[in-house]
């Protein structure tokens, strides 16, 4: 019915319209009622084989729920699973088969004189690699893959060399066409192809390269000496990330384990271009791939220095807060590997003040790589200690060395790294009682002696000797019990080195040799007993028949710190005494001729303490040696001096707090050790 048309019909349209309708119900009767004629096994067979209805069928929507399958439409998975399978098992023959026939042909018209020949077969070839079946027939043919690398490295048309490594670099996917590029010369033609002016054949290359670095037994020595490294290296110039991280990796798997590799690569100028991709990109692969030829390189003593002056620090350092852990440990261990010859690098402040943030992660290599670092960093190098004394560093090292328990791989360097801060900067003192203020003595002493490795031990020590310089540090170390921890460790070190005096071999050990030891623990000792408590301490522990008999030490330190306890020891005259009895006084008298002026000073300084109670004529005997000693290389100054005042000038002393001075009458200050001795006055 239409709007508007009148409602009231005759018969004769009552019937018309009657018709149409009943012809309506018939259709969409029919339509509905359709699926129900067919039988069960129809209906089934429907839905699993879809392919079996005839034109213009449907299959029989048999759920309500589109989204829910039935149960027929669940059987029918498996079916046509199976359908599938068999289609591409049928296709995967006729592929075979193709392939089996044209391998002949198409070897025959690689090899052909027409370029234009060559490059319709090389496009076949190419087009059969794309099919799996029709590949493995290729890897089978080992003319096959001869006829194309000669092809790529005949080539005249970039076409065909693009074909022919794109082939290349289909087979390479396949244990078989690896080892059947390798059996065919490929290397080296692949090596040729590095230098293509075309992207995309310089891009198969490398990558079939990479294929056969990774997984081909010999490829690695074919490579190198197809000169290789030679090619890649100019490579790093690109400035397609996923290029270059292909490359460099490429470079990693060359270099890892051979020394002649990495200096190849150090001879093509890689270093300024690693640290360069470092600096500029943020692709994390590449960084990650980098990282690793570095960490690689940082090992070997040509290339290290070199990454060092390229920048190669400060660009590491700008990954240590990336969202990449491995970047991260990687960029570490190499920062670590190269630091021992960074100490003189400017511009490592937000480097220092990172590292010093990273002493507090739970990441056991992490900590390792980080104290390592600073260790390194800080030695010699007034500048850095400053900072790192600054940012908080000797508190950080303090809760490292409390964490790090028996894990001497952190404990060495941490404790290596408080040793530096302690001395020569312009914080040492800061750095001092920032030890003690931090509850760090105790933990520090509990290193000195076994069952510590001797590197922890050895630094320990040095640190002790730094921590008693400051004047508040002497009796916390004192109540530690760090003085007979040190005499214990000086007995034992002592012991160990007698043992081998007769065979003139050095003791070593854990790397460490024992006269190290014995000279830490003697100088450690010389400046704690500059406290009169430690001094008493230190003499009642029966030690100066031990330090006169070092001052026969052939190590000259030895000797110096030995002359320089005794020295301090000397101020009580008790101990003087004991030093007397021991027979001392012939040994320091040979000591004065030292040309070592540490030596002489000390040994003078304890020849005048131990004669106070002695003749005028002893006295005078030591005065005449010391003056001789001073005038030992101007014998001028010495006839001229005598002349002049008819007599042998004594000499007395002076011992005002850290000062020591040895005083002539004449020529004022002589022979004075500057290194340990500053600052003196003329004694009243």
């Amino acid at each position: 019915i239409q709007s508007g048309a009148t409602t009231a019909l005759d018969d004769e349209s009552n019937t018309k319209y009657s018709i149409k309708l009943t012809s309506t119900i018939t259709l969409t009767v029919l339509a509905w009622e359709s699926p129900f004629s067919l039988t069960r096994a129809q209906r089934v067979r429907a839905a699993m084989f879809p392919e079996t209805l005839m034109e213009g069928e449907a299959a029989m929507p048999v759920q309500s729920d589109p989204s829910q399958q039935s149960n027929v439409q669940r059987l029918a998975e498996p079916s046509q699973l199976l359908k599938t399978a068999i289609v591409h098992l049928i296709n995967y023959q006729d592929d075979a088969e193709l392939a089996t026939r044209a391998v002949p042909e198409l070897t025959k018209l690689l090899a052909d004189e027409d370029p234009i020949v060559v490059n319709k077969a090389a496009m076949i070839v190419n087009q059969l690699t794309r099919k799996e079946a029709s590949r493995r027939v290729l890897v089978q043919s080992p003319a096959m893959v001869e006829a194309v690398v000669r092809a790529m490295t005949m080539a005249v048309d970039m076409e065909i060399a693009h074909c022919a490594a794109s082939v290349l670099h289909s087979l390479s996917h396949q244990k078989e066409g690896l080892l059947a590029i390798f059996k065919s010369g490929g290397i080296p033609a692949l090596v040729c192809m590095l230098s293509s002016p075309v992207e995309s054949v310089l891009f198969y290359a490398i990558t079939t390269l990479h294929n056969m670095l990774l997984h081909q037994e010999g490829a690695k020595m074919a490579v190198r000496l197809a000169d290789g490294l030679q090619r890649m290296v100019p490579l790093l110039k690109k400035s397609n990330p996923k290029f270059l991280a292909i490359t460099t990796d490429c470079l990693q798997l060359l270099s890892y384990g051979n020394q002649e590799s990495k200096l190849i690569i150090l001879a093509n100028g890689a270093p300024e271009s690693l640290v360069f991709i470092t600096r500029n990109y943020n692709y994390e692969k590449l960084l990650w791939t980098t990282s690793r030829v570095l960490k690689v390189l940082s090992v070997c003593p040509s290339n290290k220095p070199a990454i060092v002056e390229a920048g190669g620090m400060q660009a590491l350092g700008q990954h240590l807060t990336a969202s990449s852990q491995r970047l991260i440990q990687n960029c570490l261990w190499t920062l670590r590997n190269l630091s021992d010859a960074a100490t003189k690098q400017d511009g490592l402040d937000g480097l220092l003040q990172i590292l010093v943030t990273q002493l507090g992660s739970d990441d056991v290599n992490m900590v390792t790589c980080a104290t390592g670092i600073l260790s390194n960093l800080t030695c010699n190098n007034s500048r850095n200690k400053t900072l790192v004394t600054q940012y908080g560093g000797v508190e950080a090292l303090i809760h490292a060395v409390l964490r790090a328990g028996k894990k001497e791989d952190v404990a060495e360097p941490a404790v290596c790294a408080l040793r530096h801060l302690t001395s020569r900067h312009q914080d040492a003192e800061l750095a001092q009682n920032a030890v003690r203020l931090h509850s760090g003595i105790p933990a520090v002493v509990k290193l000195l002696g076994q069952p510590h490795y001797w590197p922890v031990v050895k630094a320990a020590v040095g640190l002790t000797r730094n921590l008693a310089l400051c004047p508040a540090n002497q009796t916390p170390l004192r109540e530690a019990s760090a003085i007979p921890r040190l005499v214990n460790l000086l007995l034992k070190a002592h012991e160990d080195t007698q043992k081998h005096d007769s065979s003139a071999q050095q003791t070593y050990q854990d790397g460490v040799r024992m006269e190290e030891i014995v000279e830490g623990c003697t100088g450690a000792l010389h400046i704690l007993a500059r406290d009169p408590m430690n001094r008493g301490e230190i003499a009642s522990m029966q030690t100066i028949p031990l330090f006169v008999q070092l001052l026969y030490s052939y190590v000259e330190n030895v000797k110096r710190v030995s002359a320089g306890i005794l020295c301090e020891l000397a101020l009580d005259k008790q101990s003087a005494e004991l030093i007397d009895a021991e027979g001392a006084s012939a040994p320091l008298m040979e000591l004065l001729h030292s040309n070592n002026e540490g030596i002489a000073t000390y040994a003078a300084a304890v020849l005048f303490r131990i004669s106070e109670d002695k003749s005028s004529d002893y006295r005078k005997r030591v005065s005449v040696e010391l003056t001789h000693s001073l005038f030992k290389h101007d014998p001028a100054a010495w006839e001229m001096m005598v002349s002049n005042h008819n007599s042998i000038p004594y000499f007395s002393l002076q011992h005002t707090d850290d000062h020591l001075c040895i005083y002539n009458r004449v020529h004022k200050y002589l022979n004075i050790e500057t290194v340990y001795y500053l600052g003196c006055t003329q004694p009243q």
